[in-house]
């Protein structure tokens, strides 16, 4: 199963992965992660991802019964840094496991951002988990000087390839920019990354 479930992240259409700028080589305790997690570069978002499993109860989303969860290894590095600007149906729900920290840019649909940071310096408001409702837009990014993240993420009800949607075009860079003071105009480009859609 976990391997069909792989399979079917990767049958999203491919476009390399690309790292927002060239960093240092990947750590020998991430690459020995990677090795032990069994995880492979994920196409067109980036980053490292390693499925755990689904979960055996179901429930009818849409007129199909989906699995009410499934759960993932998700891990970025120095020469992987971005989970490019991504859509997903599901609720999404990051744990963080070792590493980081990670900044976590969320767009929701009524037009109000969050920036969260994924780590461990709770009295710097940085957090373990980073909880995203269903249809949210997000992006992860790894804090200069952080060697490597790896995160556990439970989606709900269960991911499926044809219930992501990743990148956007001028409507995003439009409806958001100015929506924070990080939100700017070629930051949000950059959270795009080689998935930049042209318009219609």
């Amino acid at each position: 199963m976990n391997r069909l479930l792989l399979a079917a992240f990767l049958l999203i259409p491919l476009a390399a992965a690309q790292p927002i700028s060239a960093q240092s080589p990947t750590p020998n305790r991430a690459r020995q992660i990677i090795h032990d997690l069994d995880l492979h570069i994920l196409p067109r978002e980036s980053g490292y991802l390693g499925i755990i499993g689904v979960s055996s109860l179901q429930l009818p989303v849409n007129g199909r019964p989906l699995a009410v969860q499934s759960q993932n290894y998700y891990m970025l590095t120095s020469e992987l840094p971005i989970n490019f600007l991504h859509k997903l149906e599901p609720a999404d729900t990051h744990i963080l496991i070792e590493g980081g920290p990670v900044d976590y840019y969320i767009f929701h649909p009524d037009g109000h951002v969050e920036l969260v940071t994924l780590g461990r310096d709770y009295a710097a408001g940085q957090r373990p988990v980073v909880a995203v409702p269903a249809g949210c837009w997000k992006a992860l990014v790894l804090r200069p000087g952080a060697a490597f993240a790896l995160m556990a993420n439970a989606l709900s009800p269960e991911f499926t390839p044809d219930r992501v949607r990743i990148g956007e075009g001028a409507d995003f860079l439009r409806r958001f920019t100015g929506s924070a003071p990080w939100a700017t105009q070629p930051f949000l480009r950059k959270l795009i990354g080689p998935n930049f859609l042209p318009e219609k």
